[in-house]
């Protein structure tokens, strides 16, 4: 059994999961599963009031969950994979504890075939978020986990270090950047042009 099935399996039956990205370290759980994710903000100490991203293997299964306008999904094809977080308005079955009562979430389609391949063996939709205690630096490499941290969490995919970069987060509708990171010029210019 390979490391990303078992890490699929914990998932699968609400297990908190580590994995690597493109930019950091995430921290996964099944992100339709309610208590699954309350489990995430317990780990992180993190503000129920502050959103948990969803990370999915494309954009198609993206659009499963959310429903995203013509101009949007025209970005996630030209940005993801990538290191981006996309908001858009929330299918019904996408639980408040994840947005934080938000009618938006964000979508992140890692550039990095561990990531993806986890989240194509979990089947369902899997927490993006850092896997770092909240108002901590984010973790690029398995070794700097927080060892608080690391109690809540039942598989740690050490897949060496990541770049480190955080993703860019975008609303495109609005045409604004909510924060900066990977990719941000470039999506500058494509939110100017269209």
């Amino acid at each position: 059994m390979t490391d990303v099935t078992h890490a699929g399996e914990v998932l699968r039956e609400g297990g908190l999961v580590v994995y690597p990205t493109e930019t950091v370290y995430g921290l996964g759980a099944d992100a339709l599963d309610p208590e699954a994710v309350e489990m995430v903000f317990e780990a992180k100490e993190r503000a129920r009031d502050k959103p948990v991203s969803l990370g999915v293997p494309d954009v198609e299964t993206a659009t499963e969950h959310v429903q995203a306008t013509d101009r949007e999904t025209e970005f996630m094809y030209e940005f993801l994979p990538g290191p981006v977080t996309v908001l858009c308005q929330r299918r019904e079955h996408v639980p408040d504890v994840l947005t934080a009562g938000r009618e938006q979430v964000g979508v992140r389609v890692p550039d990095h075939a561990t990531a993806l391949a986890l989240y194509r063996t979990a089947g369902t939709p899997v927490t993006a978020t850092s896997a770092n205690l909240s108002g901590r630096p984010s973790v690029t490499d398995p070794a700097d986990l927080d060892g608080a941290f690391l109690e809540h969490v039942d598989h740690v995919v050490d897949d060496g270090p990541t770049d480190g970069t955080e993703s860019t987060v975008v609303d495109v509708e609005r045409g604004e950047i909510h924060r900066r990171g990977a990719l941000a010029d470039p999506i500058d210019a494509w939110l100017d042009r269209t």
